[in-house]
């Protein structure tokens, strides 16, 4: 499954900075992925997982090939969600138009100014408590006006209604969609609006190069978590600068940089690891001559719909898949090992995949 993430924020809070280095990223992807158009809105960045590597030197050895398979890391799509000021639901700034493309994304990542800088003009952003509470309000604006035209429909479904009528009650309350009470059947009635407030948020908050520091980072998470009303678990601290700085040099590089500032990843690859933890979603493998590749799946997934991702016909041709744990894998040096050792297993259609487990689906005609 895709991935999608959409960059949300105020005028110069920091949202075109780390945008441009999500696509400097992208530019570096290229080589291995040659995705066709990507609208300049639009970067598709590697998800980090250094199990890919140690899984590749495997199968280097194993089928004694001459270099590396190919390395093909599950993605991620971010959509810059341009011109949201406050008015857009009535169409101030570029209003609907970028509205209409959240929509189409899992996850909000909500970029939030924590940093002083009298060099930036600080378009329609007054605080970050108020920054933050502008982009919801709008957000929610535009979901009321998507709910009260469904509610204008005379031959509305009952239970369609209720559900209608208390997710605008919620934001007649300040509640956002995704925040509200409602039941898993009200949920289902509300899933063909696309409600934008009804989109899971992570925070990210945009502190100083100065502030960007293991010490630092812990304390703004604590503080602003609190005065925006957020948990700390939806909160990423990131430096766009630095992110911007670090997209342009090479691995090696980057960690040096990165240790040099105490850090052990950089904000992107914190900010996609708390997407992935948010929406519930976790990786399997697959490792072979042809490619090393991770696969992305929401957890609790059986095999059999986990080989739907490979492709769509493997899920009514499904047969078995053959599942070695990761570290078994690793401790085994690949798949002729872990069959010796008995660590590799025959799974039927109900097993539900987890996360690292590297798989080969046996497929029918």
């Amino acid at each position: 499954m895709d991935l999608k993430v959409g960059i949300v924020g105020l005028p110069n809070v920091g949202k075109s900075t780390l945008f441009n280095a999500l696509l400097k990223k992208q530019q570096a992807l290229a080589a291995n992925y040659p995705f066709a158009t990507i609208e300049p809105n639009v970067g598709i960045v590697a998800v980090p997982d250094s199990r890919l590597n140690s899984l590749a030197e495997i199968t280097l050895a194993e089928e004694k090939m001459s270099e590396l398979p190919p390395l093909k890391p599950a993605t991620v799509e971010f959509v810059d969600i341009a011109g949201l000021v406050k008015g857009a639901a009535e169409g101030a700034g570029l209003g609907n138009k970028f509205l209409s493309h959240i929509r189409e994304v899992q996850i909000i990542a909500h970029v939030v100014r924590v940093f002083e800088d009298e060099n930036i003009i600080k378009e329609g952003a007054v605080d970050p408590k108020s920054d933050y509470e502008t982009i919801n309000t709008e957000l929610m604006l535009a979901d009321l006006q998507t709910l009260n035209k469904s509610l204008e429909n005379r031959k509305i479904e009952p239970k369609k209604k209720t559900a209608l009528e208390k997710a605008v009650a919620g934001i007649n309350n300040g509640t956002p969609v995704y925040l509200q009470s409602l039941t898993d059947e009200e949920q289902e009635e509300l899933r063909d609006l696309f409600l934008l407030s009804n989109k899971r948020q992570l925070v990210v908050l945009n502190v100083a190069e100065s502030d960007y520091n293991p010490t630092t980072i812990e304390k703004v998470l604590t503080e602003y978590s609190s005065i925006l009303g957020v948990d700390k678990d939806n909160c990423v601290v990131i430096c766009a600068q630095i992110e911007s700085d670090l997209a342009g040099l090479t691995e090696d590089e980057q960690k040096e940089y990165l240790k040099d500032l105490g850090l052990e990843q950089s904000g992107l690859e914190r900010l996609i690891r708390q997407a992935y933890y948010r929406l519930g979603l976790i990786s399997f493998l697959t490792a072979g001559e042809k490619e090393v590749r991770a696969w992305t799946i929401k957890k609790g997934i059986t095999a059999q719909m986990a080989a739907g991702e490979i492709h769509t016909d493997f899920i009514k041709k499904f047969i078995k898949a053959e599942v070695v744990g990761y570290q078994d894998f690793v401790e085994n040096n690949g798949w002729k090992g872990s069959r010796e050792k008995g660590r590799a297993r025959l799974e039927g259609k109900d097993y539900i995949m987890q996360d690292g487990d590297i798989v080969e689906f046996k497929i029918g005609a």
